[in-house]
């Protein structure tokens, strides 16, 4: 197995040797799941759009199986203040965006953003790509498990304002869970979790690897969260 700690030198690589037997059905659904199954915003088909990854890492926390998220800066120019994974563009020096740079962009952005230690996460899977009409971003979903935790926190305020974890029985709570409107007429899935209304592209996911994963329970998907016209 390739530590994610050789990444500036080496191939990153995945692996699913030695995962918690609780991250199975998350596999399996990775390993299962259609582009479709996941989003209607599929990359464009000219290749147009810039490439980025997400780090979507999964730990063992206090109550169990957890994700890690973190707050985007209220002063960002896209985005601004919401919710997400850890991940940006990729940079020339992430390499090849059809081979190992979106693995390289997920560590790297995740250890910029929140000091993650990336020789704690074994990488081991990755989603179809998706695609954020809104920022033209082309969004490669990595999936690590934290084998091995560090310290998380800001970095820098001007990019996060604050990093946190979210236990999944809380993101599968049916109380936790609702409907975002926007005022386009757009409606999506949303977590209010951990004093944060977790929505967009990061619920969608969220949502998706829920279902996927056999880990979704009933919910209310008449309660809605009206959205500010500046989201």
């Amino acid at each position: 197995m390739t530590r994610a700690s050789d990444t500036q030198d080496g191939p990153v690589a995945l692996s699913k040797s030695g995962l918690p037997g609780w991250l199975d059905p998350v596999v399996h659904a990775v390993e299962t799941v259609e582009p479709l199954q996941l989003s209607r915003f599929l990359p464009p088909e000219n290749g147009a759009g810039r490439q980025s990854a997400v780090l979507i890492l999964f730990g063992d926390g206090e109550r169990g199986p957890e994700l890690l998220l973190m707050e985007r800066s209220s002063s960002l120019r896209s985005h601004a203040g919401q919710p997400s994974f850890p991940g940006g563009a990729l940079d020339p020096e992430d390499g090849d965006p059809k081979a190992d740079g979106p693995l390289r962009a997920a560590l790297r952005e995740a250890e910029e953003e929140t000091g993650l230690d990336p020789g704690g996460v074994q990488l081991f899977g990755v989603l179809p790509k998706l695609y954020i009409p809104v920022s033209g971003f082309v969004v490669t979903p990595v999936l690590g498990w934290w084998r091995e935790p560090s310290p998380v926190g800001v970095v820098d305020p001007n990019e996060t304002a604050r990093v946190f974890t979210v236990p999944v029985a809380d993101l599968t709570d049916p109380g936790n869970r609702a409907t975002t409107v926007h005022p386009s007429g757009h409606r999506g899935p949303a977590f209010l979790v951990e004093s944060a209304l977790v929505w967009g592209f990061t619920a969608g996911v969220i949502d998706r690897l829920l279902h996927y994963a056999g880990w979704e329970r009933p919910w209310d998907r008449e309660k809605t969260v009206p959205l500010d016209w500046r989201s």
